[in-house]
């Protein structure tokens, strides 16, 4: 088993644009054209590829691209009990698009019954590992998860099995229990949760998502911090648990703004991750000054180099911008990555498979330099 530890200095979050001939498998197995056999096989073959790639290209962490999955988060949840999921009419808002995927909610209560899909998805990542390399899984935060069905658009549904939060809470911890010690078990040593909430509850519009006040939204943030933290404390003691805080990335485009300020004292004061990997790559993130807040050894991954676009950085600008962020957090603490996946979901952001890999080639040149 490789004991290599996330995160290294040249790193990325997880997503990768789907390759043609995945979408076109993808199209023909919901329209009931092909069985979901030969769907997993072209599903392989892609992942298989992609793997190969990034080994190519010198990196020494490995995920299946999120190539299984619609989207980053909901396809996670649909592995529960208790999750229902039809297509949206609406769609989520972002900024000049709406994201549509599907429209997620209860059905039941919150249980794994069964081993959780994710399981089998990252044996099939794990078989890769070498002396160089060492496979992440990637999922939703609990914080995340617990927001899918707290949120106002679902609150309805969700009482009719839950009359209080703190039950809810407690399934969705147990719940996580089960497939954190399934996916360390099958060898996973390595995690990341992808949460959105934080970049919501920094956005000054972020307590009207909540249905509450500027001053709810603290305890709020105290109760997304205490789920991530309950899940952590409970996972096996040499897993590695980090974090990606978004503000949303689909199709190019994005859902908040606004720098990490409001968020920094609980997230990273209080939050007991190994690292985070944070946005920082135009000026809806605000500047590094929050990393001050940053406790104990923790370590940060500064998302630089942006995956809505295809622009390629200037490599002076970027060092420029670490050495900023060194003024708040030791450079010894610090790495580089993109700010986000380059597919969060399935429909991908727009820049092309040759620009996607000139992104991962600059910031692992970047790094090089750097440190």
């Amino acid at each position: 088993m490789s004991q290599l530890q996330t995160p290294f200095r040249y790193d990325y979050v997880g997503s990768f644009l789907r390759p043609a001939k995945l979408k076109k498998a993808r199209r023909q197995f919901d329209e009931g054209n092909i069985s979901y056999d030969e769907l997993k096989k072209v599903e392989d073959e892609a992942i298989t590829e992609l793997i190969t790639k990034i080994k190519e290209s010198g990196y020494h962490v490995i995920t299946d691209g999120e190539f299984r999955r619609a989207t980053w988060h909901l396809d996670f949840m649909w592995g529960f009990d208790g999750i229902g999921h039809t297509p949206t009419k609406t769609g989520l808002p972002f900024h000049g698009e709406a994201a549509m995927v599907d429209d997620t909610y209860l059905v039941g209560k919150v249980g794994i019954s069964k081993e959780h899909p994710f399981v089998e998805h990252f044996k099939f990542v794990k078989q890769f590992e070498d002396e160089n390399t060492v496979a992440k899984q990637t999922m939703p935060s609990p914080a995340q998860f617990l927001a899918q069905f707290t949120m106002p658009f679902n609150r309805v549904e969700t009482e009719k099995y839950y009359t209080s939060d703190a039950d809810l809470v407690k399934d969705i911890v147990d719940a996580y229990g089960k497939v954190i010690q399934d996916l360390y078990n099958a060898g996973c040593r390595n995690i990341q949760l992808d949460d959105c909430t934080w970049g919501m509850m920094a956005d000054r519009s972020g307590h009207l998502a909540y249905g509450t006040t500027a001053e709810g939204l603290k305890e709020i943030q105290k109760i997304h911090k205490d789920i991530n933290n309950q899940v952590i404390a409970n996972a096996p003691k040499d897993l590695t648990i980090n974090t990606h805080v978004c503000r949303g990335n689909f199709h190019s485009t994005y859902a908040n703004s606004g720098a990490y300020d409001p968020v920094a004292d609980i997230l990273f004061g209080e939050e007991n991750v190994n690292a985070y990997y944070l946005e920082f790559d135009d000026e809806r993130s605000g500047g590094f000054a929050p990393l001050a807040k940053v406790s104990g050894d923790k370590k940060v991954v500064l998302g630089l180099i942006t995956t809505k676009s295809p622009k390629l950085e200037n490599k002076e600008e970027v060092i420029a911008r670490i050495k900023e962020a060194a003024n708040y957090i030791p450079l010894d603490r610090l790495y580089l990555s993109p700010q986000c996946g380059f597919a969060s979901c399935e429909i991908g952001n727009k820049l092309t498979e040759k620009e996607q890999w000139d992104k991962l080639r600059l910031v692992k040149e970047i790094a090089e330099e750097v440190w």
